[in-house]
């Protein structure tokens, strides 16, 4: 909402972020964490949906100048410390209790809250979840360990996850290996996009396509990683996916459907009765969507780095 704001010269969006944080500020739980699921009273919290809602924290902070959303985020920050196995690895307050790569999108936002409050309890949680993470991914550049179930291939979505956790905490810490990481497996899922710029809804290792459908938000997710793998690593050809995969969404969304459940939404899957999100119109297949529409608007190359042990800090301010 905030980045749409300032996008589409639409100042009246702030203030629904406004009110965004003022609800997940409501919620926050006694120890830091916050609900999980819907954020219905009651409900279990989860340690990836604890991470997403810092990233609204950070936001608060850092474009609203809200000191309480730093402190929230703090606070939500050494919950997530306190969860964690010595391995860096979370098996506790997990989707279906199950380990996940994809926690690497909730360690950025952890990561970020360590660096601007100077927490170092924060920041070394963070390393050491990206250090486990790391073991996760075979020669292929796919990551084991990914998906909602272990039985299962991970979608799209999750693969999209895990990639730009790395990605970004390799910008913030300077750190080459979870740059390379990222890129290894944006360059694999690239290498089988279809020319139209459709990818399945999951693959197996060796970005095998275990699916018929496609998982829609982790199509716009990998054009947010691929921008951005283009924008930090200079590997500018993977810039032709990002915009591939917007066309194919565009295929897919409706502008002038009657239905208002419809009109300017994105389904979970296409066709719309595959596994990811069946027969839902989900609220974040738009907002990644939006996300990546607005990323290719105003894509800024910045300098590649080729060695992120001595990459500047202000690359910081392109997460």
């Amino acid at each position: 909402m905030l980045a749409a704001a300032s996008a589409l010269d639409r100042p009246e969006l702030v203030a629904r972020a406004q009110r965004m944080i003022d609800w997940e500020l409501s919620i926050q739980l006694p120890d830091g964490a916050f609900p999980g699921h819907f954020g219905e009273a009651g409900s279990r919290p989860v340690i990836f949906n604890t991470g997403q809602i810092m990233h609204g924290m950070i936001a608060g902070y850092t474009q609203l100048r809200r000191d309480e959303c730093l402190a929230a985020a703090v606070r939500a920050g050494h919950w997530l410390a306190d969860q964690q196995d010595d391995d860096g690895c979370w098996r506790r307050f997990e989707h279906h209790d199950t380990p996940h790569v994809y926690n690497t999108r909730a360690t950025w936002p952890l990561l970020a809250t360590g660096l601007i409050a100077n927490e170092p309890r924060l920041v070394r949680a963070a390393r050491r979840n990206l250090h486990w993470a790391l073991t996760q991914q075979t020669a292929s550049g796919w990551f084991a360990t990914n998906a909602f179930v272990p039985w299962k291939s991970p979608f799209t979505h999750t693969i999209a996850y895990a990639i730009r956790g790395f990605l970004e905490s390799g910008v913030l810490l300077g750190d080459e290996r979870y740059l390379n990481a990222a890129l290894k497996a944006g360059r694999g899922i690239a290498a089988v996009q279809r020319a139209d710029g459709w990818l399945a809804g999951t693959y197996r290792d060796g970005w095998v396509a275990d699916a018929s459908y496609a998982c829609l938000t982790g199509v716009a997710q990998m054009s947010l990683n691929w921008t951005r793998l283009a924008q930090v690593t200079g590997a500018d050809e993977l810039r032709t996916n990002a915009r591939s995969a917007l066309a194919y969404l565009k295929t897919t969304h409706r502008l002038d459907h009657p239905d208002p459940a419809v009109r300017g939404g994105i389904a979970g899957s296409a066709p719309i009765w595959g596994d990811y999100s069946r027969f839902e119109y989900p609220n974040w297949a738009a907002k990644f969507f939006a996300d990546a529409l607005m990323m290719d608007m105003l894509d800024v190359s910045v300098p590649p780095v080729p060695t992120l042990a001595a990459a500047p800090t202000s690359l910081a301010s392109h997460g």
